[in-house]
């Protein structure tokens, strides 16, 4: 089973309609009152915390060795998605919490809802 993990950061004092930014953020456009993302720091976190994983590092895709779970990293300069497959929620969790350091709280598209730090 796939499920995707989607990640931005609003400007002080803004807030979109979540579903319509990661739609936006989705097809790779710039969403105004979204900041700037740190994208390399958090590719250097996310392969710190997953290090005793297989990567695929042209295609930022982990592979967990110990199973058939697996994620690949699709970023732009204001989003971050995690496209996960057969992953645990221990594992998703760590995921979260690597984008929380960033003030960047979860949208999840399958229900739809942003898990706001507000």
């Amino acid at each position: 089973m796939s499920y995707d993990l989607d990640f931005w950061k609003y400007k002080k004092d803004i807030y979109l309609d979540n579903k319509t930014v990661y739609l936006k953020c989705s097809q790779e456009k710039v969403v105004e009152g979204l900041e700037q993302l740190p994208i390399e720091s958090i590719i250097e976190d996310v392969r710190e915390e997953f290090h005793n994983w297989r990567i695929e590092e042209t295609l930022n895709a982990f592979k967990n060795p110990n199973g058939r779970s697996s994620f690949q990293i699709f970023t732009t300069t204001q989003f971050v998605r995690f496209d996960c497959r057969g992953i645990d929620g221990l594992d998703m969790n760590r995921i979260i919490e690597i984008m929380l350091k960033y003030n960047c709280p979860l949208y999840d598209p399958q229900v739809p809802k942003r898990y706001d730090l507000r």
